[in-house]
């Protein structure tokens, strides 16, 4: 299941796990988040509009599907992902991935510290925001069309939080909290779907309180008692967030890699008997604080995925569950509160397999999304079933099977028949030979 940019960048540079310029105006309305003197958090505040009409104004313009697609031949956004931009399922208060979303900024209006909160903004960012600015190499598995949705050479929908970075601390953000939709093509189950949604924080500290680290660089500053206090204070404030939403409960640490924080640090709880990764995080790379022009600054930041923890919170055994406009879903839940969800409904599944013989450049993400454009979210699950190579031939084929499950009706043989067919034809388009 995906949790972060972080945990995905971990997974893809070391194994685990990902724009161009827009048309209209950016929506980027920050509010403040302050420590109250206890209880629930002040109402948020802006000088423009209240928070729940400056999400619902952004939500109109980024629901726009023509923002999306074009006929740009480096554009990959097809249009059922198009399609979910603009959902704000974050910003809905009685909504889990809202509900979940809110506790955290709950939590964080309780430090001593004033986090500005930023949830509305535009998902098209440039590629210098989404990888250059992190430090996110060109040959990047995560830069790769298989794997990012492009406009155009330049633009893309982003593939996490991350993307806002650099632009508010280069605006002198030292403190804040960054949420919203995210996108990436992957894989096909339960937990993982292309659209989802990420909670960012990112804590500068005071000069005066780094000043003995001053003109360090390298491992004299990873080595330092300044960057060793930045990694407990980030490493605290993260174990108090994970005591707020899930009770006290047992941690652990382990050391990562991410290419815009060193050291970095990932974190697992023990909930219910089973450690679970929770979220990657670590002290702000030197580089990507001097691309910001924050050069004289030290700081922490960390990256969650909401659907992770609200499919923990709230038992949601399918990621899809969480898009479904099923009044059976939306009705159990309340804002402010974590319920457990109760199934409504478990209809059968009907399976189908494709085999087929695959071209040297197959992308096995081509043909997931491929598919996802076929038959949409009643495609539960995709899993290769058999590979094997024809050694006359030289040829490699690969058979997946395919679970088809609506959330709620009955399938038939006749539909998914008709799907699977469109689909084996479709495929060809991949350079396939069709078994």
């Amino acid at each position: 299941m995906k949790t972060s940019t972080f945990a995905a960048l971990s997974a893809s540079a070391l194994a685990a796990g990902g724009c161009r310029s827009w048309s209209p105006p950016r929506t980027n309305v920050a509010f403040r988040i302050r420590s109250g003197s206890g209880g629930a958090p002040p109402a948020r505040s802006t000088t423009a509009l209240p928070s729940a009409a400056v999400e619902e104004s952004a939500a109109a313009t980024y629901a726009d599907p023509s923002r999306y697609l074009s006929d740009h031949p480096s554009n990959n956004v097809p249009p059922h992902i198009a399609a979910l931009v603009g959902k704000g399922l974050h910003a809905r208060p009685d909504h889990p991935i809202g509900i979940v979303r809110a506790k955290i900024q709950e939590y964080f209006a309780s430090q001593p510290h004033e986090y500005a909160i930023y949830d509305a903004e535009d998902p098209i960012v440039t590629t210098t925001q989404c990888f250059d600015d992190l430090r996110i190499p060109p040959d990047h598995p995560g830069r790769s069309p298989s794997d990012t949705y492009y406009l155009d050479d330049g633009t893309l929908l982003r593939t996490h939080t991350s993307a806002h970075q650099s632009e508010h601390l280069r605006a002198g953000g030292d403190a804040f909290l960054c949420a919203g939709d995210v996108y990436r093509r992957d894989e096909i189950d339960a937990s993982h779907y292309p659209a989802f949604h990420q909670l960012e924080g990112v804590r500068l500290f005071p000069k005066e309180e780094m000043a003995g680290a001053e003109g360090l660089s390298g491992e004299e500053w990873t080595t330092s008692p300044e960057c060793r206090a930045v990694g407990e204070d980030l490493k605290a404030t993260l174990e108090g967030l994970m005591d707020h939403l899930f009770g006290e409960t047992e941690k652990k640490w382990s050391e990562d890699y991410f290419p815009f924080t060193s050291p970095s640090y990932e974190l697992e709880i023990k909930y219910e008997g089973e450690w679970l990764e929770v979220l990657g995080c670590g002290v702000v790379h030197e580089e990507v604080l001097a691309m910001a022009d924050r050069a004289d600054r030290r700081g922490w930041a960390f990256g969650l995925g909401l659907e992770r923890l609200a499919m923990i919170l709230f038992e949601i055994p399918d990621i899809r569950l969480f898009w479904t406009d099923d009044e059976r879903f939306s009705s159990q839940f309340e804002e402010g509160k974590i319920s457990k969800f109760v199934p409504y409904s478990k209809y059968p599944p009907v399976y189908k397999d494709i085999a087929f013989w695959i071209p040297e450049d197959f992308v096995e993400n081509d043909f997931f999304e491929l598919a996802r454009g076929v038959a949409g979210d009643i495609v539960e699950r995709m899993e290769m079933i058999d590979e094997f190579t024809n050694p006359k031939k030289g040829k490699t084929s690969k058979c997946y099977r395919i679970t088809y499950r609506s959330m709620d009706r009955s399938l038939t043989n006749e539909e998914i028949d008709a799907l699977q067919d469109e689909l084996r034809e479709k495929a060809e388009g991949l350079g396939v030979e069709v078994r």
